[in-house]
């Protein structure tokens, strides 16, 4: 069984919901009201969407630069 390490973007919703996205893999996301419970389902999230793409999925491609936060007045 191979091990993997993905980059995990936390942020809370205007209600206090929890929401993880994991970019390397499009289209995971979950959530939840702790974050606790949040880091279960996002393992979760991850290791379902891994067995359903198994061999499409192009793992390691993207390296983590950094995250930054904008202001953009519009």
């Amino acid at each position: 069984m191979d091990i993997y390490k993905f980059r995990v973007i936390i942020e809370q919703d205007e209600d206090g919901v929890f929401v993880a996205t994991v970019p390397e893999l499009k289209g995971c996301h979950t959530q939840a009201k702790t974050l606790d419970a949040l880091m279960k389902r996002t393992k979760e999230a991850i290791a379902l969407y891994l067995d359903f793409q198994k061999g499409t999925t192009n793992l390691g491609k993207m390296s983590f630069v950094g995250l930054q936060e904008i202001e953009v007045q519009a």
